[in-house]
């Protein structure tokens, strides 16, 4: 074979280390040595030695000058196609052995943003210390894009990031199960399962994404900053998505608001409020977003990124404010969360983990108990 090969012009190559291919990934998404060292805890020049290294052994150049830097060669795009379902592969393999060999033991890595760690991820550990005592996990509150990263790297097993849901463009109708306005409209983008949990292949932009993609508002409750999940870039198959709810927003008004005895509230009735948002990202965009919908551009006076300093802002009569249901903050006499008698904004809470781990039994009971949670706290 090898005989042939030579005859025909067709240089020989070794096998691709995994490490080296992993390396070249890192570059493609990060765009240049020294993020793509930072972000692996190597040296620049380790990385062009391992970008160097994986060319030598596949008989190609990876990458080319480009002025100052270095871009990928289109044989570099050829390898990292069919390198990821090499890693696809791979994860399989890792679940089928876990499932042959660990039984009930296992370690699994979740990371979340803080309002999903005590909403979430630590009632679903709670679970899972009753039903697989046997399984370990470790947990680490991480903002998208790096729990993304934390991902990708293998660092973290399981990630639990929002994706928005698109507000009615219509002011009426009910809320999903779970109370009026429960939920942002299903099958808008961002949001093609409906609320409860569903599960499906990342494939597209906005489906929730890898690094350079986002966060939440942080619970003390710190304000989820950036559209958790997603991506500067796209998903290309690398991570498997699991719905677990819609997390509506609610609206947090002062003692006395001339809305808080009325029987119909809706979003338009606050257009000539003063409001406060949180300082970026997500919440920001789906509140904005949400008063766009409603006819009107809200009076944005105030940005603040804690949910508790939210609710104090609003004692002082210093504006309303939306509030997901999820943050949970700490109640305040003189503050009252009302729903909406309309479909409130909403965002889309889900589980991400890399694309053919999902069947190892160890993820899939972290899966399972995070749906558990999910649907206590919606009902809750």
């Amino acid at each position: 074979m090898t005989e042939r090969r030579q005859r025909e012009g067709v240089r020989d190559v070794t096998d691709p280390d995994l490490r080296k291919l992993r390396v070249l990934r890192e570059l493609s998404e990060r765009g240049t040595v020294s993020a793509a060292a930072q972000a692996l805890h190597l040296t620049p020049q380790a990385v062009s030695q391992q970008i160097s290294a994986l060319g030598r052994e596949l008989g190609v150049p990876l990458t080319e000058p480009s002025g100052r830097r270095l871009r990928l060669t289109g044989a570099a795009r050829i390898v990292l196609r069919h390198a990821e379902a090499v890693f696809t592969q791979v994860e399989h393999m890792r679940a089928e052995l876990a499932a042959h060999q660990s039984g009930e033991r296992g370690e699994v890595a979740v990371a979340g943003f803080s309002t999903t760690l005590s909403a979430l991820i630590l009632p679903a550990v709670a679970r899972l210390r009753e039903t697989r005592p046997l399984l370990r996990t470790s947990l680490a509150e991480v903002d998208p894009p790096e729990s993304f990263s934390l991902l990708q790297r293998g660092e973290a097993d399981v990630v639990i990031s929002a994706d928005t849901t698109r507000p009615p463009a219509d002011s009426g109708g009910s809320g999903n199960p779970g109370g009026p306005g429960n939920s942002g409209s299903p099958g808008s983008p961002g949001s093609p399962e409906p609320s409860g949990g569903g599960e499906r292949r990342l494939g597209g932009p906005g489906d929730g994404g890898p690094p350079g993609g986002p966060s939440g508002h942080r619970s003390g409750n710190r304000s989820d900053s950036r559209p958790e999940g997603r991506s500067e870039g796209r998903f290309d198959g690398r991570f498997h998505r699991v719905v677990l709810c819609d997390d509506p927003f609610d609206i947090a008004l002062p003692a006395g608001h001339r809305l808080l005895d009325s029987e119909r509230l809706l979003l338009a009735d606050l257009a000539d409020e003063t409001w406060i948002f949180a300082t970026t990202g997500l919440c920001h965009d789906i509140g904005v977003a949400a008063c766009t919908a409603a006819g009107f551009t809200p009076q944005a006076s105030h940005a603040i990124g804690d949910w508790d300093a939210t609710l104090a802002a609003v004692r002082l009569g210093l504006g309303v404010a939306l509030v997901p249901r999820l943050a949970k903050p700490v109640p305040r006499p003189e503050v009252t969360i009302r729903p909406f008698s309309e479909r409130a904004p909403s965002r889309t809470v889900f589980a991400a983990v890399r694309e053919g781990s999902q069947t190892s039994p160890e993820i899939a009971a972290v899966l399972d108990a995070l749906r558990t949670a999910a649907r206590a706290a919606v009902a809750g």
